[in-house]
């Protein structure tokens, strides 16, 4: 891979775009607007400045320098010429794979590889929006992006051998990555197991059981986790959290995997966590 694109400038579409540049590539980031596309390169410049301050860039690299390896464009058109395109968009099925037959009659490479970073949406699904299903692969980066070394590698049952052993050797031997192969069930591995945690966690603070404090000290000072439950359902977005929730309840129908009401009704009062500044935990300074 020589030539890369992201589609979505969030926190992840961003992280996966600073990652392809950290690895030498030259990197196209499409978001809706100018305005977004520009928070997403000011979002990149300042993780790139703090990467560059704490000496973990490339030897004898600059932020800067870095940061000239991306552009950033509102035209999916500007992906023509891509070798390999990452989904990063809003956990929505629909527009996913609106989005994926766009990208199918957009990216000229015949042998382009269209990859979705979605945390549970099958790939399958994505795959036959376009043509070119053989091509269509999972590659699920985890958040922070510049700073976790995982990446679920899903491929669907129409995924070509090929792709997999390409989108293998791009994670692991270009951007520096650990990869795990997962089967295209929703969720793929790791959410499987961490988002009934986590829902598991806002029933019991949803029950006057313990309070959001008190369930994360207890799991970050009994169990060795880095942090709670809670605090962690703040950093990947209640929002997103509902989404992967909602998904694996659709394929598997377990109770484990329904989103609590209160999941719900912060949902939709946009308390989203860390994103929206408010979430389990309120960050201007004190808990919720």
């Amino acid at each position: 891979m020589r030539r890369i694109g992201v589609v979505g400038g969030g926190l992840m579409g961003a992280g996966i775009a600073e990652v392809g540049a950290r690895a030498g590539l030259d990197v196209i980031l499409v978001e809706s607007t100018t305005q977004a596309a520009t928070s997403a390169r000011s979002r990149i410049d300042t993780s790139l400045q703090r990467a560059e301050a704490k000496g973990k860039l490339g030897q004898g690299e600059t932020a800067h320098q870095v940061l000239d390896r991306i552009a950033v464009a509102t035209d999916l058109g500007a992906l023509e010429d891509r070798d390999l395109v990452v989904e990063a968009i809003t956990e929505d099925e629909r527009a996913k794979t609106v989005l994926f037959g766009n990208l199918d009659r957009i990216v000229s490479m015949p042998d382009a590889i269209l990859a979705s970073n979605t945390s549970s949406i099958p790939i399958m699904k994505l795959g036959v929006a376009t043509q070119r299903p053989e091509h269509v692969v999972g590659i699920h980066f985890f958040n922070p992006v510049p700073v976790l070394p995982l990446v679920e590698l899903v491929p669907s049952l129409l995924t070509a051998p090929d792709t997999v052993r390409r989108s293998r050797a791009f994670v692991e031997d270009q951007l520096g990555k650990q990869a795990i192969d997962c089967q295209d069930r929703a969720g793929f591995v790791v959410n499987a197991l961490l988002i009934p945690f986590i829902l598991s966690a806002i029933r019991m603070c949803e029950s006057g059981f313990a309070s959001p404090q008190d369930i994360d000290r207890g799991l970050v000072l009994g169990a060795a986790h880095p942090q709670g439950p809670l605090a962690l359902a703040d950093l990947i977005g209640l929002d997103t959290t509902k989404a992967v929730a909602d998904s694996l309840y659709d394929e598997f129908k377990e109770p484990l995997y329904a989103a609590p009401p209160l999941l719900q009704r912060m949902v939709d009062a946009g308390l989203l966590g860390r994103k929206a500044g408010r979430g389990f935990y309120s960050y201007e300074g004190s808990p919720r």
